[in-house]
């Protein structure tokens, strides 16, 4: 069974993160899922879900049953903290300008940076899902020092030659250009030249 951490910030589009956890747990994928405090703001603002008192399973009450475990940012002595730790890789959708920017930088203060210092550190495939506009010099420095430490880079950038109808077309173009990046079979858009 596959093995993913995945990591959402507190960047405005939180539904790209959520939309991805569904698929993944329909595919029968082990989830191991970072909440950043940031993260749990936006989506309760952008999801109207309810994100006091045990928030963990207020997310896993919206999602699909199935193998995940909910850290708090703030446990760096979780298991995926560790490069013993075996995952196949790691996606941190949607990233802020904030993560990209500690990444960057080396930086591993929380659970968050940690696990994807890891990822980088053991080679492991790290995928960046930024969503932010317009990029300033220093946002695109530092996407290019990850780039060049092998980081892959998927901005939130819809595609509209598959006439999205829906928020959720729009949603599941992104997602499943996410998915392409892993290698793992969808039918979330259709491709160009596809009847």
């Amino acid at each position: 069974m596959p093995r993913y951490i995945v990591g959402i910030t507190g960047a405005s589009g939180v539904i790209y993160g959520l939309r991805l956890l569904e698929v993944l747990l329909q595919k029968q994928t082990e989830v191991h899922l970072v909440v950043t405090n940031p993260g749990r703001i936006v989506i309760e603002h952008e999801m109207n879900w309810d994100m006091q008192g045990d928030w963990k399973a207020n997310i896993c009450a919206h999602l699909p049953e199935g193998n995940i475990t909910v850290y708090d940012d703030s446990d760096i002595a979780a298991p995926i903290a560790s490069g013993s730790f075996r995952v196949d890789g790691m996606l941190v959708i949607p990233c802020t300008m904030a993560s990209i920017a500690a990444l960057a930088s080396g930086s591993a203060r929380s659970l968050l940076e940690r696990s994807a210092d890891v990822m980088l550190k053991e080679k492991k495939p790290l995928l960046l899902v930024p969503r932010e506009t317009p990029l300033s010099s220093i946002h695109l420095r530092n996407m290019l020092l990850l780039a060049e430490a092998g980081v892959h880079i998927i901005p939130a950038m819809p595609a509209f030659y598959t006439h999205p109808a829906t928020v959720e077309d729009v949603v599941d173009f992104v997602v499943g250009k996410v998915l392409d990046a892993l290698g793992m079979d969808h039918n979330l858009f259709k491709r160009y030249g596809e009847p």
